[in-house]
């Protein structure tokens, strides 16, 4: 028999957070008499400030500036919807008509919101791009990656959040990335951002909505670890609210495409041989 070892570690008495603290009732330690975040009472934010500033508290550990909220703000209204052409708006709506259970619309739509196409993956991987290359000129990124143009699900990728949306330049991510880029708070990473898309444009590219968060995200300090989440936390009531909308419609309410409508590739074809 093999010698079997138990590993020397040393695992932590008792759950620690530097990010929430609760003050145990008198009467029960288990139940909390008050509930503090980052050492704010949390009925007093309740009080004074809104969901998105209490957000910021949670992933910074500290209260947004007033520039700091109204990017944060707007950018959440700007990305609040993914819309029915997304794949997880999509996948919302076809579990709502398909009589998922309600509690699942939710899970199954933020699910695909998290890829790497249009998705939190790629935000994450967009704050890093725009991370690496924020110190050097927009134009010299572009001569050196240009080259190396990569398609994407049918869409060409120049880099993460930065490429074509069913063939051309995304408008409503070029719209709202000029409405932040003109806020008092606009950082760096948003101002990089719009300078490389208008040297894209020739090329038929340009941002995308994964780099508009990505660059607002990187100007209000978050860490990359959390724009995945962030953006599917800011896009959850999108889904929602268009699961919900065909949840008691019949099947009838979605296409359903037939046989004519299926394109298959010759490559796929000859595999398939």
């Amino acid at each position: 028999m093999k010698d079997v070892r138990k590993r020397d570690l040393a695992f932590a008495a008792r759950t620690k957070t530097r990010i929430w603290r609760e003050i145990p009732a008198e009467d029960n330690p288990y139940l909390a008499e008050r509930c503090l975040c980052h050492g704010y009472d949390i009925v007093d934010l309740a009080r004074k400030r809104d969901f998105g500033e209490v957000l910021f508290l949670l992933l910074v550990g500290e209260l947004p500036s007033p520039e700091q909220r109204r990017l944060l703000t707007t950018l959440m209204v700007c990305l609040i919807n993914p819309g029915p052409r997304h794949p997880a708006g999509r996948a919302a709506m076809l579990a709502g008509v398909g009589k998922t259970d309600p509690a699942h619309i939710l899970p199954i739509g933020l699910s695909v919101l998290g890829g790497g196409h249009g998705g939190g993956q790629e935000v994450s991987s967009a704050m890093e791009f725009l991370r690496k290359h924020a110190v050097t000129e927009p134009g010299q990124v572009l001569d050196e990656l240009m080259p190396r143009v990569a398609e994407a699900g049918g869409d060409r990728r120049i880099a993460p959040g930065f490429g074509t949306l069913f063939g051309g330049i995304d408008p409503m991510a070029r719209r709202i990335a000029g409405m932040l880029a003109d806020l008092p708070s606009c950082g760096k990473a948003l101002g990089w951002a719009r300078e490389f898309a208008d040297l894209l444009a020739p090329q038929g590219m340009g941002v995308l909505v994964s780099g508009v968060a990505a660059a607002a995200f990187n100007d209000l300090g978050f860490p990359y670890r959390a724009g995945a989440g962030l953006f599917q936390l800011i896009a959850a009531p999108g889904l929602l609210a268009h699961g919900l909308e065909l949840a008691n419609k019949p099947l009838t309410s979605m296409p359903f495409l037939d046989e004519e409508h299926f394109i298959i590739s010759d490559e796929a074809k000859k595999q398939s041989l």
